[in-house]
């Protein structure tokens, strides 16, 4: 591996535990096992739009995120995507082990 791809990688792989510690520290438990669990089971294999989007919804305050997730509230569209998909999904689906 040259230096510019070891580089890269080494980037990537900072930008993934920073999101990571992001998604487990959010304030609210709720949504700090939700997004956890999801880091840690998807950032890995997401693409960098992907991890984008992600990055963006961390910002969203997290009753509101929260709410989006568990489908209480309508997610707006400016934050419908695949990830909220994949984190609507993600909840149903591992609400048993959480």
């Amino acid at each position: 591996m040259d230096e510019i791809a070891q580089q890269t990688e080494a980037d990537r792989l900072a930008r993934l535990r920073k999101l990571s510690f992001r998604a487990w520290r959010r304030g609210f438990k709720e949504a700090d096992i939700i997004l956890g669990n999801f880091a840690d089971d998807y950032l890995p294999t997401l693409t960098p739009a992907q991890l984008d989007i992600f990055e963006v919804l961390l910002e969203v305050p997290d009753h509101d995120l929260y709410g989006w997730i568990i489908e209480r509230d309508p997610t707006p569209e400016e934050h419908k995507s695949e990830i909220m998909n994949m984190l609507n999904v993600y909840y149903k689906k591992a609400y048993t082990k959480i």
